[in-house]
Formats: C-alpha cells, sequence, structure tokens
C-alpha cells in the first residue's frame, strides 16, 4: 500500500466493491447427464464421477438426469427434459461422462454443441477430457464439426456416384410408372361404373386413373 493512500471503512469498501462490479462471481450451474444401457445397470460409477468433477470445479449441481436405455433410441426422456430446461437457461455447462452416453452418433453430438454453443451453455465430456469453455476444447469442437462435415460430404458423393452408375445401367429412380390402358378406362366409365369402382376393377389408385385419362 502506498503511504498516504486513504483506507476505506469497512462498509464503504463494500458499498463500493458492489457498486463497481467486483463482487464474487455466482458458481456456475451444472447439469449432469448418465445414461445406462439396461434397468439391471447401474450410473453410480458416472454420477460419482461426475459429482466428484463438479465439486472439484466448484459448481453447483442444479439437477441431475439419467436414462435407462439404448443409446440407439431416438427419444429418450432425461436427455429430452435436460435440452429443455437448457433451452431455458437454467444450466451454465452440461457435463457428462463420455461421448457415447450422450449423443446417438457424430452428427447428433455436433447438433448438440452447436445448440449449447448458441445458448452460451459450456460441455464437458469427462473420459474424452474435452471442455469447450477452455481453447482446447473449443480446438475439439471445431476438429468434430470438420469430421462430420467430411463424413456428410463422402456420404454424398458416394450416394451421387451411385446413383450415376445405376443410370447408365439403365435404372430409373423414383416411383416405378404405373401402365394405364385408357381404353379399357373408358368403356368401364361408359358403362356407368364410378372412378372408385374402375380402380378396385383395374388395381390402380382412383387418382391416377383420372390423371391419365384428362392427359
Amino acid at each position: 500500500m502506498q503511504l498516504g493512500a486513504t483506507v476505506p471503512a469497512s462498509g464503504e469498501s463494500s458499498a463500493k466493491l458492489h457498486a463497481e462490479g467486483n463482487h464474487p462471481m455466482k458458481p456456475r450451474r451444472a447439469a449432469i447427464y448418465c445414461r445406462v444401457s439396461t434397468s439391471d445397470q447401474n450410473p453410480d460409477l458416472q454420477q460419482n464421477e461426475l459429482r466428484e468433477y463438479c465439486q472439484f470445479r466448484k459448481w453447483d449441481i442444479a439437477e441431475a438426469f439419467t436414462d435407462k436405455m439404448s443409446g440407439a433410441k431416438d427419444r429418450r426422456p432425461a436427455l429430452d427434459r435436460m435440452l429443455a430446461e437448457a433451452r431455458r437457461g437454467r444450466f451454465d455447462v452440461i457435463v457428462v461422462w463420455r461421448f457415447d452416453r450422450f449423443a446417438r452418433s457424430t452428427s447428433h453430438l455436433l447438433r448438440s454443441l452447436e445448440e449449447f454453443q448458441s445458448l452460451g451453455i459450456d460441455f464437458v465430456s469427462l473420459r474424452e477430457s474435452v471442455d469447450t469453455s477452455t481453447p482446447t476444447g473449443k480446438a475439439v469442437f471445431t476438429i468434430i464439426a470438420a469430421i462430420a462435415e467430411l463424413e456428410r460430404s463422402t456420404i454424398r458423393e458416394r450416394v451421387i456416384a451411385g446413383q450415376k452408375a445405376a443410370r447408365r445401367r439403365g435404372v430409373r429412380f423414383g416411383r416405378p410408372t404405373v401402365e394405364v390402358d385408357v381404353e379399357v378406362v373408358r368403356k368401364l366409365r361408359d358403362r356407368g361404373l364410378s372412378w372408385r369402382s374402375v380402380s378396385a376393377e383395374m388395381g390402380v389408385p382412383k387418382d391416377t386413373l383420372i390423371r391419365r385419362c384428362e392427359a
């Protein structure tokens, strides 16, 4: 402290700190997510490690979410609820045990990370040591995004190449063309049959018959 400096009273110091916005920061709110494949498996291993990690980082655990089902399921109640709560701004960071406990695929992981980024929520995968709040974690996220884009581009190129090769072999894409004998249809109509009856008689959808006869 410099000589001659005035030391403010404790009340004055507290008020000044508050006014300048230097008051202590609130702990970050964390959501932890666990998943086990069957009801026979115990999620305690995952939960204990995630809770210890949050305690080490001095994060408050706002809520813990657990699903007991296959990772291939499109709908997971606990995960869906966590994502809904995240969109309401209830969490600052989401912590999972491992990528495959959270995401169904690389594309699902990427979409989720992109959404968390837009919401201002960090993502931590404990086993992969990924933390998007750090420069290294942000770099890993960029790499994952690049790999996913490469995967999509490769699949797209293979599909296009396969279609071109199939066309050269005479394969036609789209719905197969339905052959309609228009003269027979008109004769049946002249006999007074309804379009529905003609459709049943010929085994061709009614709308298809009408389009062909009006063409």
